[in-house]
């Protein structure tokens, strides 16, 4: 991993285990098109390797993720009235997520802090989840003005934690808490901050005991069952979603 060129995610190896931390702790860890770009890099770079049999994924600073970067989502859909720069940033994100769900490795989300819109997206996609209890998680999309299109995250939230729940959470875009997160299954563990490491622990020294390809058969197993009702993939139209509408400067 250090011969990587990454310059917004940071990565350190601990025996079998890679950690992957979201570092523009300045811009609450928004996700932008470089950061994007530094975790396709690393979920590149792991389909070489044997040796990790999980991945931990955090965020620097204060929060895990405060959602994408609208900043230059705007200043892409302005450069690029014709939306193709909004569409290649999308297909980026859907490619972060479903590289994250497809990873050999188990991947672990460990948040704190602001869990928002495409932080809650690339959380949702780990296989799991723990967060600190005074974490906040918001899908604030529809009150901005844009639709729910991030990474294909409709479609997981909805065979994670159910259609009305889901529904609910969009519509009104309201705050919810750790605890909250945790009853609807966004969150398997929820614990005070000074415990995230260790609850993160409890779930690696285990998994890094199973034989590598029966844990790979299974994650591939368990990825196929969730898809099973699924007749088409929409999450291929979110790029496009999102072009459409910050293109026609719908989005306030």
């Amino acid at each position: 991993m250090d011969s990587l060129d990454l310059k917004t995610v940071r990565t350190s190896l601990d025996g079998a285990v890679l950690r992957v931390r979201l570092a523009r702790p300045e811009a609450g860890n928004a996700l932008d098109e470089q950061m994007l770009d530094d975790l396709l890099a690393v979920l590149a770079e792991l389909r070489s390797r044997s040796d990790v049999r999980v991945v931990v994924l955090s965020g620097e600073g204060d929060s895990f993720c405060a959602g994408g970067d609208r900043g230059e989502m705007l200043r892409l859909a302005a450069d690029d009235p014709g939306g193709p720069a909004v569409r290649r940033l999308g297909e980026k994100a859907r490619a972060v997520c479903e590289g994250l769900a497809a990873a050999d490795p188990v991947t672990i989300a460990r948040v704190h802090g602001q869990v928002v819109g495409a932080g809650l997206a690339l959380a949702i996609f780990c296989d799991l989840r723990v967060g600190d209890i005074e974490t906040r998680f918001r899908m604030p999309e529809l009150a901005l003005g844009v639709p729910t299109a991030w990474g294909g995250a409709m479609a997981r939230l909805i065979g994670e934690v159910g259609a009305a729940r889901i529904r609910e959470l969009v519509l009104t875009a309201d705050m919810f808490d750790a605890p909250t997160a945790h009853r609807l299954s966004i969150l398997h563990r929820v614990v005070p901050a000074v415990d995230l490491d260790d609850a993160v622990s409890r779930w690696v020294k285990p998994v890094v005991r199973r034989p590598v390809a029966a844990l790979h058969a299974t994650k591939t197993l368990m990825n196929a069952y969730s898809r099973s009702d699924r007749y088409g993939d929409l999450s291929l139209l979110d790029g496009h979603f999102l072009s459409a509408f910050l293109g026609a400067g719908t989005a306030r």
